[in-house]
């Protein structure tokens, strides 16, 4: 079994809880989950399966977007509702405010990773430091902001709001609302967050555990992707010899590798197609795919691995078969 789910993680499973369900209900260990949500954070969390896993790391770098709910006046240590309440204060805010400070935000911004986070400093995760009391220096971070829009504010003693935010990987979403509650003068948190994609799989196409489940009892497997449905890198075709030579980690000049056109017949999917109807680009890819050093490599429209262009030849950079 090999392929990729679009999952829709329930609030109150880690990622990897996930993970340890899916290879009980699908019988298979060779599993993995692509880019970590909190346990309270519920969305779509891709699971690579068999020789997918391989591929992880292409999804991984995708965009995401997300719905984030901000409460305003109040802040946390953890910079979102899970975390022990820091500071409250009840703020004269209106949302022409808001409206005001959002396209600050927009583009390439720098983040400082919160403390409570997985990210490593000396050999320790901060979240370890943050649970014995200390607070250490972390370096700032750039990430870019595609889209940030406010799609409801809702007026009370701490009001709220819940933002559409289109951005990089590696972005925190409680981050840019406590960040905005700085930016306000009044402090905030991220009081909910739902993520609707991960690069181009989308919540409305995510499957939920329970119907997952139920497939597999009736033997049907329509959840299950193409190993293709999830990269966002360019396309090439190699012939039988040299696709032989590819996996045994040979490279092939540039002038034997066939890129295929728009709309080539050869290199329809194999299985359901994903559309990304956004506005941003889903990856951190830059324009201009021909140029791409990584690209799908196919023989006879089955994807047999990754190559990488160097001096003029493709190489190998993973072998699937």
């Amino acid at each position: 079994m090999e392929g990729i789910i679009n999952v829709l993680k329930p609030p109150g499973m880690t990622s990897s809880d996930v993970v340890v369900w899916m290879r009980r209900v699908l019988k298979t260990k060779k599993i993995g989950h692509t880019g970590t949500l909190d346990p309270g954070v519920a969305g779509v969390l891709p699971i690579c399966v068999g020789k997918g896993t391989r591929l992880a790391e292409y999804i991984t770098e995708q965009g995401k977007a997300y719905l984030a709910e901000v409460t305003f006046g109040v802040t946390t240590d953890t910079q979102d509702a899970f975390g022990k309440e820091v500071h409250q204060t009840k703020p004269d805010l209106k949302q022409s405010d808001l409206e005001w400070v959002l396209p600050n935000f927009l583009g390439k911004i720098s983040q400082t990773p919160p403390m409570y986070s997985a990210v490593r400093k000396e050999g320790k995760h901060l979240y370890e430091y943050a649970r014995q009391g200390l607070t250490i220096e972390r370096a700032s971070r750039e990430v870019f902001i595609y889209n940030l829009k406010l799609v409801k504010w809702y007026e009370g003693e701490f009001p709220r709001a819940t933002l559409d935010i289109e951005c990089s990987k590696g972005t925190y979403i409680r981050t840019i609302s406590h960040d905005l509650g700085q930016a306000l003068g009044c402090g905030a948190h991220m009081s909910n967050l739902l993520r609707i994609r991960s690069g181009p799989f989308r919540i409305q196409e995510s499957w939920t555990l329970e119907e997952i489940e139920e497939a597999v009892q009736k033997s049907k497997y329509d959840f299950l992707l193409p190993l293709t449905a999830g990269i966002d890198l360019p396309r090439v075709n190699l012939s039988a010899d040299r696709a032989n030579a590819f996996r045994h980690g040979l490279p092939t000049k540039r002038e034997l590798v066939y890129t295929p056109s728009e709309g080539d017949p050869s290199f329809v999917d194999r299985g359901a197609k994903l559309e990304m109807k956004s506005s941003v680009r889903i990856s951190n890819i830059e324009d201009g795919l021909s140029n791409s050093p990584s690209v799908q490599v196919f023989e006879d429209g089955k994807l047999i691995g990754i190559g990488v262009w160097r001096d003029e030849s493709l190489f190998p950079h993973k072998v699937l078969g």
